[in-house]
Formats: C-alpha cells, sequence, structure tokens
C-alpha cells in the first residue's frame, strides 16, 4: 500500500502576515463601543439590562401577571415558517409602505409608550428625532414624559401621532387632543385595553413608582447606576403630557385617572372631539375589530398591550388574518406586541398588517445609548427587513402574502 504524501511546507515569510493582520485604531466613544457590539434587539436588551436600574429596566422588560402572554406572543414569532421564493431579482429592494395614506419609509412605527425619559433622560425627543430621520411615524403616549409642544419642536417634520387614554375628567382629554392637533399630530391613537391597571408584578415587587425614589431594598441596586441618576437628576425635572405630577405607583395612577365606563357610544364623542384619523388600540377579538370600524376607526391595531394587562390574553399575531379577512380593507390593521426583529415585522405584514408598531425594541436602545442607541435599534430592524424581503424572494411590501409564513 503507497504511503499517503505529505504536504510540502516551507518558512513563512512576514509578507505572508501582513494580510492577516487588521489593526484599526480603537474608538474613544464609550457609547459608540457599546453599541457597535449590538447585532440584535436582544443585544440591546442585554446592554439595557446592564445599564438601568433594576425597577426601570423591569417596567419596560416586563408584562402582566406570569407574563404568559407576552412569552407566547414572541414564542409564535420564533416558530412561525418562512417560505421563501427563490431565483428572484432582489438587487433593488423598496421597502417603503403607506400607512393612513401617507408614505413611510419603513413598514412599522415607534409605538406610544409611558414615562420614556425615565429610560433614559434624552427620553421622547431622542426617539422623534430617530423617527425623523428614518421617515418612520412616532407616537406619544398621554403617559409621555415630554410634553406635546416639546416633541412637535423636536421633530417638527417627523410623522407624529397622540395616543390618548380617556381619563374620567373628558374636559382634560379634550384639551390634549385640542393641542396636539395645534401642534400638528396628525393621527389620534385611542387605547381601549386598560379599564384598569394589569397586574404588573415585577413594577410591585420593586416598589417601582413615578417619580421614582431610593428605598431600602433598591439603594443597594441604585448605586450600581450612578450615571442614570445623576442624568436623572441634572435635567429637567420631569413633565408629564397629560398631569404635572404624581407621587404613587403607576397601578394606583392608572385606577385612579382612566375611565373604566368608557363605551362604544363614547367613541361618537371622541370622533366630534378630533377630525384626522382615528386608530383604535389593543383590538383582541374579531367581533371587537369589526365594530370599532362601524363607529369610523381608521385603523386598528390587534394589540395585547405588550402583554402588559391580562395574562392569557390572545395572541396578536395569531388573530390578525381573521381580522384582516373580517375587515376586507374598510380598515387598515396594524399589529403591535412581541416584535423583537425586522423578521417579525416581514412575518406581520405577509399576514396581512399594513403596518407594524416597536415599542420595547426601541426602548431597549434608549436604556443602551440614548438617541445612538435608538438609532442602532432602527439600523437593526430596517437592515432585518430588508434582507429578510430579499432572502423571501419580494421586491416590494405589497408582494408579502400568506404564501410566504406558516403559522405552527
Amino acid at each position: 500500500m503507497t504511503a499517503p504524501r505529505r504536504t510540502p511546507r516551507r518558512v513563512p515569510r512576514w509578507s505572508d502576515f501582513t494580510p492577516l493582520i487588521s489593526l484599526h485604531r480603537p474608538d474613544l466613544n464609550p457609547t459608540r463601543r457599546r453599541l457597535a457590539q449590538a447585532l440584535t434587539i436582544e443585544d440591546l436588551r442585554r446592554i439595557a439590562r446592564r445599564r438601568s436600574p433594576r425597577a426601570v429596566f423591569d417596567y419596560t422588560d416586563g408584562a402582566a401577571a406570569a407574563e404568559i402572554s407576552l412569552a407566547r406572543a414572541r414564542t409564535l414569532f420564533a416558530d412561525l415558517q418562512f417560505n421563501p421564493s427563490v431565483l428572484r431579482d432582489v438587487a433593488q429592494v423598496d421597502t417603503s409602505t403607506s400607512i393612513l395614506g401617507t408614505r413611510s419609509e419603513q413598514p412599522f412605527a415607534f409605538a406610544p409608550t409611558g414615562f420614556t425619559r425615565l429610560m433614559h433622560h434624552e427620553g421622547e425627543r431622542a426617539v422623534a428625532r430617530v423617527a425623523q430621520r428614518y421617515g418612520v411615524p412616532y407616537a406619544l403616549s398621554t403617559m409621555g414624559t415630554t410634553s406635546i409642544e416639546d416633541v412637535a419642536a423636536a421633530a417638527p417634520q417627523a410623522r407624529k401621532w397622540f395616543q390618548l387614554y380617556v381619563w374620567r375628567d373628558r374636559a382634560a382629554a379634550e384639551d390634549l387632543m385640542a393641542r396636539a392637533h395645534a401642534a400638528g399630530f396628525e393621527a389620534l391613537i385611542l387605547t381601549v385595553d386598560v379599564p384598569v391597571a394589569g397586574p404588573r408584578l415585577r413594577d410591585i415587587r420593586n416598589g417601582f413608582s413615578i417619580p421614582p425614589k431610593l428605598k431600602a431594598k433598591t439603594v443597594g441596586n441604585a448605586i450600581l447606576h450612578p450615571a442614570w441618576w445623576v442624568n436623572l437628576l441634572t435635567t429637567d425635572p420631569l413633565t408629564f403630557a397629560s398631569l404635572s405630577s404624581w407621587d404613587s405607583t403607576i397601578g394606583e395612577m392608572i385606577d385612579t385617572l382612566f375611565d373604566p365606563t368608557m363605551t362604544d357610544d363614547d367613541l361618537a364623542w371622541l370622533r366630534s372631539a378630533w377630525d384626522g384619523p382615528l386608530v383604535i388600540k389593543g383590538i383582541q377579538t374579531v367581533d371587537d375589530a369589526r365594530r370599532v370600524v362601524e363607529a369610523g376607526a381608521d385603523a386598528v391595531i390587534v394589540s395585547n398591550h405588550g402583554g402588559r394587562q391580562l395574562d392569557r390574553a390572545p395572541v396578536p399575531l395569531r388573530l390578525l388574518p381573521d381580522v384582516v379577512q373580517e375587515l376586507q380593507g374598510r380598515a387598515e390593521v396594524w399589529l403591535d406586541t412581541g416584535i423583537m426583529s425586522g423578521a417579525d415585522i416581514v412575518a406581520a405584514l405577509a399576514l396581512g398588517a399594513d403596518a407594524a408598531l416597536v415599542g420595547r425594541a426601541y426602548l431597549y436602545g434608549l436604556m443602551a445609548g440614548g438617541e445612538r442607541g435608538v438609532e442602532r435599534a432602527a439600523d437593526i430592524l430596517t437592515s432585518d427587513v430588508r434582507r429578510t424581503m430579499q432572502l423571501l424572494g419580494v421586491q416590494k411590501i405589497a408582494e408579502l402574502g400568506p404564501q410566504h409564513v406558516t403559522l405552527p
């Protein structure tokens, strides 16, 4: 049997090493260094967890009760199957779409989130500025920590929507709508799934309140995040879009201020006070979708409030095709809850959504690095959307359809 021939060897020259050596000048900016390491929204989440006080991170990250609703929403996104079509020309991909009759450069919007300046002192202004640069809408929450007028001034060219919770005091709600209209906010989002506060156990266990307080059980964790406290204490005091101050837990605030008696009949009052597009957020049954559209809604958001209200609520992505089928184009259908990637957004669009809303995804970026962190989140999402479309073999959003996704 012939012995195997040995591979010839030689003494390497210095010129053999030089192509293998890649040295770059280190970035001295710690925020840029942190964010450069984030390749996914989950990466931003891990950075946010390290850099934020536990109570603040848990308020953003947590959900209701055993957090089953949120887990189920994310599990369905993870378990669905994409069905790509190959041999398609996808050199040029157009990620733009129409939302409420106006072009959006991306098929998603930044969802309304409460107490945003608690996550990072740059807060809603930072998010609105990133939305302006990326050509996507931004929704300011009633429970935002920057005023309607200041958000409008921070991003004058951004598409801005105002999200409303209805107070027991209807005059206060009418005043907020008038201010939003005067500031150029184009649409009103009415959230209807918070008649009372959901059981957010992480917040209760952390003793989380507005404004935040140092307590015996939280002071140790607070010491680990001095920069967060310095930023909170050396910037403008927290100012809410809809109330001047509050000194209790979030659940107690919701139960005191929000109106649990609101019904379909009150939508007529809302329509009389707001003459722009009306969006209803928190739809969790096909029947409710039909009812609010018959009452005058221009769009519905299939959402269980990010799993933060009723645990074991319907999974929005599962419900989405049925709502789309019921409405038959009479109103736009958007999806919210559980989105952690651009692939999740594309899956929602393929199943019939006209747009998707992302909330936690950009908040993780905000906590990880302020405005630059929100921009990093937007970069990740937009790149994901484009890449997923290319891998599915579609050039335009309108080409996405149920044939591209199989739900388990």
